[in-house]
């Protein structure tokens, strides 16, 4: 995927491109150079009946109008079979980037990001991301067959994606701790700014649901990246003590999105 939308090139004066990410799915995301002007940031995917992109437009516009840190698009249509959205960059490096910020740094940092965002009136936000609603979801995205057993956690590889559901099914909690969650909080998706944390990207999952949706995958990302040491300090510097069988519940969930 190397064309643009008819007219983006010459209005947002690109002169290079830059492949950032290709996704499962087919989504896309392009770092846009400009003559005299900050870069922009490309993603596309497939026009679908299960395609993310759309949803993801919504919620950075509903982002901005709430003055939270994130990309601001630029613009977004659906042209030759694809959606395109066209955002503005966050300052800084992710989470996952930097190698002079500490592990104590990048905890505390994600802590406090994820505290203030769980912070916000759960009532204000649009996006309902109830959980018989993501457990419909996710079923429908193993019946699509967008569910890439090889990429399953190290818990599940082996497995087929019907013999994680029903796993997915019996592990259900009876009750939900709803805040406005992020819905992808792993370390390459909260950017920094020195000591500063300086917003969210792929914000295509950003809802009400349970804290642990953010928190089962923070953990999970802190343990791969920085060591399983540090995730009683991330869930001290939060506020919160571990809760084993929610953490699994919402990686289970995490394994068909």
């Amino acid at each position: 995927m190397t064309s643009l939308p008819p007219g983006w090139r010459e209005t947002h004066g690109v002169v290079a491109m830059e492949v950032q990410a290709l996704g499962e799915s087919g989504a896309s995301v392009l770092r846009l150079r400009r003559q005299c002007a900050e870069d922009l940031f490309l993603k596309s995917e497939p026009v679908a009946a299960l395609a993310e992109l759309p949803g993801e437009v919504s919620r950075l516009r509903w982002m901005a109008g709430q003055g939270m840190p994130a990309p601001r698009v630029v613009d977004a249509v659906t042209e030759q079979g694809r959606h395109w959205l066209l955002m503005t960059a966050v300052p800084g490096q992710s989470l996952a980037e930097s190698a002079k910020r500490t592990p104590a740094a990048t905890v505390a940092l994600m802590a406090e990001a994820l505290r203030q965002l769980h912070q916000r009136p759960a009532g204000e936000c649009p996006f309902d991301h109830a959980l018989a609603a993501r457990v419909r979801l996710a079923q429908a995205r193993m019946t699509a067959g967008l569910v890439d057993e090889a990429d399953f956690d190290e818990e599940q590889l082996g497995r087929t994606a019907s013999d994680v559901f029903a796993d997915l099914l019996a592990a259900r909690p009876a009750k939900e701790d709803r805040v406005v969650t992020h819905g992808d909080a792993c370390l390459p998706n909260l950017m920094a700014e020195g000591a500063r944390f300086s917003g969210f990207i792929d914000c295509g999952r950003l809802g009400v649901a349970d804290r642990w949706q953010d928190l089962a995958l923070a953990t999970r990302d802190i343990a791969a990246d920085l060591g399983d040491e540090w995730v009683a300090p991330f869930l001290a510097s939060y506020g919160v003590e571990a809760d084993p069988a929610r953490i699994r519940f919402y990686r289970l969930l995490d394994e068909f999105f």
